[in-house]
């Protein structure tokens, strides 16, 4: 785990981080399921994401190539 995200961080739904973003909630998704933005899986199979995480990967800079 990264040493500053922190645990006790609030969680977003997939559809209040792909707001963040302006993307749709499918797109978190897929990010989730290609590493680049973690996921918590509640009791009944649903992702959560981490809002410190999540304000983490908002403010890295965009790799252009």
């Amino acid at each position: 785990m990264r040493s500053d995200i922190q645990p006790d961080s609030p969680l977003l739904t997939p559809a209040e981080v792909a707001a963040l973003f302006r993307v749709d909630p499918k797109t978190v998704t897929r990010w989730a399921q290609q590493g680049k933005l973690r996921s918590i899986r509640t009791l009944g199979g649903h992702r959560r994401y981490r809002e410190a995480e999540v304000q983490a990967f908002l403010h890295r800079p965009v790799h252009q190539g």
